[in-house]
């Protein structure tokens, strides 16, 4: 994808064409794109938060995680706790 295409991928999104928020998601999943993932999910996009707290578990980036969890995520929270628990173990 071009850069102008996601440049008109991003305007149709913004014009409320869930198709293209969805795309973006996803694109940003691949790319692992947080920023991307950040935004669409300040947007108002229920997948971008599910992707965004996916891809943290998957990175193991707490600070997204207690982030989100603190805005109310409970999946961001469970993952956020697993981690946690694993590491406490890690430890042991």
């Amino acid at each position: 994808m071009t850069d102008d295409d996601l440049r008109a991928l991003r305007e149709r999104a913004a014009a409320g064409d869930q198709d293209a928020t969805g795309r973006l998601v996803e694109l940003a999943g691949e790319r692992g794109d947080m920023a991307e993932l950040r935004r669409l999910a300040d947007a108002g996009s229920g997948d971008a938060v599910d992707q965004l707290v996916e891809l943290a578990g998957e990175l193991g980036d707490l600070d997204e995680l207690r982030r989100l969890a603190g805005l109310g995520n409970r999946d961001a929270a469970e993952v956020l706790s697993e981690l946690l628990e694993s590491e406490d173990a890690d430890e042991e």
